[in-house]
């Protein structure tokens, strides 16, 4: 019975709120080279898995999507913790 539960595909308001977090998560880190990458990587991975069909599939990616967004999460808090003192050129206002 537990293993009929853990293969139950997540709904869909519950993997566009794991994007959501992985794109906020990703606006927390400084800098901008990091901030831009953790984007790139959450679309991409999102983008990868799009075609999944199969539920045990789809659960093993939406877990490590959360796995993910817990690593991220804790990067945040680290790279908060040695943040730049000048900012990127790309954030510079012209």
């Amino acid at each position: 019975m537990a293993s009929a539960a853990a293969a139950a595909a997540p709904s869909k308001p519950e993997v566009l709120a794991l994007f959501r977090s992985l794109l906020r998560t990703a606006r927390a880190f400084c800098d901008y080279n990091v901030r831009e990458y953790a984007k790139r990587r959450a679309a991409d991975g999102f983008r990868r898995n799009r075609g999944l069909a199969d539920p045990s599939a789809i659960s093993a990616a939406f877990s490590d999507g959360k796995g993910q967004l817990e690593v991220a999460r804790r990067q945040a808090v680290v790279y908060s913790l040695y943040a730049p003192e000048v900012k990127s050129v790309m954030e510079l206002q012209r």
